[in-house]
């Protein structure tokens, strides 16, 4: 089934950022092996907030 959308329900909704798995990982400067987990879970593309919430980095002490 298809419904027609039209220019203003869109820019009242806005889009979903969509971001590569490896392009998230080099900004958010996770390591290979994280990369790797989030490539495995959610394949070469996700949205941001399903990146933002499934990945975790270690804590980096001084």
């Amino acid at each position: 089934m298809t419904s027609h959308l039209s220019t203003a329900d869109i820019e009242e909704k806005g889009l979903r950022k969509v971001w590569s798995v490896a392009d998230f990982s080099r900004r958010y400067r996770l390591d290979t092996e994280e990369e790797a987990r989030l490539l495995k879970l959610l394949g070469p593309f996700a949205t941001q907030q399903e990146l933002l919430m499934n990945a975790s980095r270690s804590p980096r002490f001084r």
